[in-house]
């Protein structure tokens, strides 16, 4: 009799980083799969031990050199990837976390580093843009920050 190992599912984060001074997200191109090529929230695994609002901004201070912490959480989600043949290549359950500039005033450039191609910070109207470059829920997340900016 022969098993096929699944993978199990890992526990992973998004920062949702907004800058309160302009309203623009930050934004990296993955390098790796999943979604690698396109266009998303900077994010990664979670370090055994460790929180998930420490998760979140060590993951946007590794991609991008932006200095953030990770205030709140936002929702939570499935990213779950099959082959051409339907076995499993990857399960996520991923938190996406409110991520707070610790400087908004000063001019903070994203660099690209760790498995991020490319680092910027977009507007709204340029994240629906990007359309079939970024990731599945950007914009919908994005929006979702947006509104929670506005209401606190």
């Amino acid at each position: 009799m022969t098993s096929s190992r699944q993978p199990e599912p890992r526990g992973a984060v998004i920062a949702v980083c907004r800058n309160p001074i302009d309203g623009r997200f930050l934004l990296v191109r993955r390098a790796n799969p999943p979604d690698a090529g396109l266009w998303g929230f900077p994010g990664g695994r979670i370090e055994p031990g460790e929180d998930l609002l420490t998760a979140a901004g060590r993951e946007l201070t590794e991609e991008t050199g932006i200095d953030a912490q990770g205030t709140s959480v936002l929702t939570a989600f499935d990213s779950i990837h099959r082959d051409r043949n339907g076995l499993l290549l990857f399960h996520y359950v991923i938190v996406a976390v409110r991520c707070d500039l610790r400087h908004p005033r000063d001019k903070q450039e994203p660099i690209a580093a760790d498995d991020a191609l490319e680092a910027g910070w977009f507007s709204l109207d340029a994240i629906r843009g990007l359309g079939a470059q970024a990731s599945t829920g950007v914009l919908a997340l994005a929006q979702r920050a947006e509104e929670a900016a506005g209401s606190s």
